[in-house]
């Protein structure tokens, strides 16, 4: 079974999809992390950006693979904690942005996706990437909560410097940030994580049950 969870950052979907993935013994798909293990490894060997083609080479080259849910691996190297600096944050939406990166790094989702259970997140899984998904979910929060929770996770990063970035990502994220036909939608403003999870669970085990019968 596939879980989708899709929504913008700050919504919640890493959080939610990762204690749900344990609860339900899934495997957990963070799909964000492929595309900053890209950008990282595009900085690092000073690709150009812009150049949507030769980042899609660079992406097939160099399959995205993940350990177990805290490692992502690339070019056999662990790279769990860079893809979190300050300085992939301001360019993972320049690398995701292009068109032939996004199909190089579906394809890989998908393979992933049907290796097993699993809950992926990201900001297309519903319409694009698994749209076969069983379970389909479309995760928001008003912004000014996304940003505090973004805050919290990222202290390194000052609260305006969040906020901008996170109406830049919501900008370039438009016309792929879109809930699927039949997800089902939750604003978490004022849930707590476990409350979500429940939430979700309820609906897999409600589609676990309808499958048997």
């Amino acid at each position: 079974m596939i879980v989708a969870i899709d929504g913008p950052a700050g919504a919640g979907k890493s959080t939610v999809a990762r204690r749900l993935a344990q609860r339900l013994g899934f495997r957990y798909l963070d799909t964000g992390a492929m595309y900053r293990a890209l950008t990282w490894l595009a900085v690092e060997q000073n690709a150009d950006l812009d150049d949507g083609e030769g980042l899609a080479a660079l992406a097939r080259a160099n399959p995205i693979s993940f350990e177990d849910e805290q490692h992502v691996v690339i070019d056999h190297r662990d790279i769990s904690d860079e893809i979190r600096e300050p300085r992939i944050d301001r360019l993972v939406s320049s690398v995701a942005r292009h068109p032939a990166v996004r199909e190089v790094m579906r394809e890989r989702q998908r393979e992933l996706g049907h290796q097993g259970d699993v809950v992926i997140e990201g900001r297309d899984i519903g319409t694009v990437v698994a749209p076969d998904a069983a379970v389909k979910v479309y995760l928001n929060a008003d912004p000014a909560i996304r940003a505090r929770r973004r805050q919290v996770e990222r202290p390194d990063i000052g609260g305006d410097a969040l906020a901008t970035d996170l109406r830049q990502r919501d900008e370039h994220d438009k016309a792929r940030m879109q809930p699927a036909p039949d997800a089902e939608q939750i604003d978490t403003t004022s849930l707590q994580v476990e409350d979500v999870v429940e939430r979700i669970e309820q609906l897999v085990q409600e589609r676990l049950a309808a499958s048997r019968r």
